[in-house]
């Protein structure tokens, strides 16, 4: 690339450390600022690091709250974030700003889909304290009462938020020979429902959710959706299971069932003040607990990065990025 072609590019902040490919890819395209030893930035030091930057490849764990967003150099013109969620970032305060804001849909459906489906195995099945068995010396051989589990074939799915992930997850579950509930903001046409039983009132489905499966987005409104009154609501001995965002789970609410066992078990890969969970999850045997490994594949990481720069390539040549929100 000559000098001049090499000058003329637009200069990007990389916030996290992301996969080899998309490293390699925003360093030919942008005059790239790439985080090389994966320090997560606080607000004060991305501002810092973002003197001269046009760009901001941003990531879920960083707080562009409306305090940062105004103390951004006049230069950066859009924030492009590794992710579909956007509720680290203030999008009013961008708004205000005139940043461009994008995001990552369509490509981490599957994978996170995956992964709620092993959270409801797994905490039906006591997967984790069988593993713990294992790996201290503590297994002295089967017996016919053993970590007894739940059976998944029969029961009733609860789904809040039938969107991409809620229907990739009602695919897979329908193969464990479940029935599919859902509530959502509209109903589905019917070939996307496929049979699946429609509550326009997400109380009502509560109390026939064998397993409840949360899939809907991180709002002001859904802070602590999943309380001690809706929990109540559920069937005794119902498995939880939350591959959304830790907010919507009032963790007090749920230890606290878990403990009665009034919750048999939760399969849970995000938490609210990640990574800095609630304490008392470490001590429950009936949590099934993953580090937020939703989008965790070689495969999806890669999509969800050349994604990001798709829209910054967009919004650099003059065009509309594709996956704007903002």
């Amino acid at each position: 690339m000559s000098t001049d072609a090499q000058a003329s590019r637009p200069t990007l902040l990389v916030t996290r450390r992301l996969p080899a490919a998309v490293e390699a890819r925003a360093a030919r395209d942008f005059d790239a600022r790439l985080n090389a030893d994966d320090r997560p930035l606080g607000a004060a030091d991305l501002v810092a690091r973002a003197d001269g930057v046009q760009g901001i490849l941003c990531a879920a764990g960083d707080r562009l709250n409306a305090e940062a967003i105004a103390a951004l150099p006049a230069g950066v013109r859009i924030l492009a974030t590794f992710s579909v969620g956007t509720d680290h970032i203030d999008l009013a305060a961008a708004k205000a700003r005139g940043l461009v804001v994008t995001n990552t849909p369509d490509v981490l459906t599957d994978a996170t889909a995956d992964i709620a489906l092993l959270l409801m195995l797994g905490a039906a099945r006591r997967a984790s304290e069988g593993e713990r068995m294992i790996r201290a010396d503590a297994w002295t051989g089967w017996t016919p009462t053993q970590l007894l589990g739940t059976h998944l074939g029969g029961k009733r799915l609860g789904i809040v938020g039938m969107g991409r992930i809620g229907q990739a997850v009602a695919r897979r579950a329908r193969a464990f020979g479940m029935t599919i509930h859902y509530s959502n903001r509209k109903r589905l046409p019917a070939e996307l429902e496929e049979g699946a039983v429609f509550h326009a009132d997400p109380e009502a489905m509560l109390a026939v959710s064998d397993v409840l499966s949360l899939h809907f987005p991180a709002t002001a409104q859904t802070t602590h959706w999943l309380n001690a009154a809706r929990i109540d609501r559920l069937p005794p001995g119902a498995i939880v299971v939350n591959t959304a965002r830790g907010s919507v789970v009032e963790d007090a609410a749920l230890i606290a069932a878990l403990r009665s066992g009034r919750i048999a078990a939760a399969g849970l890969d995000v938490f609210e003040n990640e990574p800095r969970l609630h304490p008392d999850y470490r001590t429950l045997d009936n949590a099934f607990l993953l580090p937020h490994l939703g989008s965790a594949t070689v495969e999806t990481r890669n999509a969800m990065g050349f994604k990001a720069l798709d829209n910054l390539d967009a919004f650099f040549a003059g065009a509309e990025p594709p996956d704007r929100v903002i």
